[in-house]
């Protein structure tokens, strides 16, 4: 019998055209080096259907890879589930876990595909349903984008809250993967973005840290909220100033005292802004002598960070430094005299 590739014919759409005596279960458990078989591969690329009824049993999709993941995951990934016999979207099918603890739920849920599973299966406990890392299939859905095909209620005030073991939210997880605007408005509350993780991030950290802070609620971005410290010292005005999300906050709460904010090296948000190169996000009004010429605890200035960061033009040129001379040099290379900035 000639030898077929199963694998890069489910791929390619190509099973059609092969002899049904091709599929035998032998082959169709056949590992690859990846440690799939070509029943993951035909479940997720959606050719279930063209299989011999007698193979599409439950030795066929309880059948695991090296990962612990089943065809019946490969489907749900894959957004073909409405492939599989409805005898195996039972609870006791669609919660076998991969070596992870991901059951088919989670996978669906993080590939958008939670509605080809029966909606009667998808309870309140099953959205709570956690992986060995903690995350609920709420969790996935938050870090994959596909909150806004969860079944309708799915997000409540309470559920939004539960933690993984890193103690992050799904307000966490939505916004450091840029999904925070998936989330009802009702639900963004002041008391749940700062609920804080176990390093004490809260929600206005996630969504700084990782360029996101526009999906935050104006209204929220105040003084107190943007001065919240990780157990690190680190501020959310800091992340903001790091990564580049200064203009995200309104001009008016942007203001002098916000900007000085000290974090555990005494670098305020303008040192953070001017070693990455944002002093061009701060208004030029408040770029004053004063603020350029804060000092960290080590004695270096926003100026001289932006100097030697190669961001000098940043600032306007009336507090712009300058490089000292040879003269200047010596006498600060000796201890005799200290940098302008």
């Amino acid at each position: 019998m000639e030898t077929y590739d199963l694998h890069e014919a489910a791929r390619s759409g190509l099973l059609t055209k092969l002899p049904p005596e091709v599929f035998t279960p032998a082959r169709l458990s056949a590992r690859n080096a990846a440690g799939n078989t070509p029943a993951h591969a035909i479940a997720k690329y959606g050719g279930l259907r063209l299989l011999p009824a007698e193979l599409r049993n439950r030795a066929l999709f309880t059948l695991r890879n090296d990962s612990g993941y089943t065809p019946l995951h490969h489907a749900a990934l894959g957004g073909h589930f409405d492939e599989v016999p409805p005898e195996f979207a039972t609870p006791e099918f669609l919660g076998l876990s991969s070596n992870s603890g991901y059951t088919v739920f989670h996978v669906a849920a993080a590939h958008g595909h939670l509605d080809q599973l029966p909606p009667a299966l998808v309870t309140p406990a099953v959205l709570l349903s956690r992986t060995h890392l903690g995350n609920t299939v709420l969790h996935e859905a938050a870090e994959n984008g596909t909150l806004d095909r969860l079944p309708p209620g799915a997000l409540t005030p309470a559920n939004i809250l539960e933690r993984n073991l890193g103690g992050e939210t799904v307000l966490h997880v939505a916004a450091f993967n840029g999904h925070l605007d998936q989330i009802p408005r009702a639900l963004l509350t002041a008391a749940a973005l700062k609920e804080l993780t176990t390093a004490g991030d809260s929600v206005f950290h996630a969504a700084a840290i990782s360029g996101h802070l526009g999906q935050i609620p104006p209204e929220f971005l105040t003084h107190e909220h943007l001065v919240i410290a990780s157990k690190t010292g680190f501020t959310v005005i800091h992340a903001a100033a790091e990564t580049g999300q200064l203009s995200q906050i309104p001009r008016e709460r942007l203001t002098p005292d916000l900007l000085l904010t000290r974090n555990d090296n005494g670098d305020t948000p303008l040192h953070a802004a001017a070693f990455e190169g944002h002093l061009d996000q701060v208004p030029a009004p408040l770029l004053t002598s004063e603020l350029v010429n804060a000092r960290n605890y080590v004695g270096v200035t926003v100026g001289r960070t932006a100097l030697t960061r190669g961001f000098a033009e940043q600032l306007p040129p009336s507090v712009r430094p300058r490089t000292p001379g040879a003269v200047g040099k010596l006498l600060i290379r000796l201890g005799l005299a200290r940098p302008a900035f």
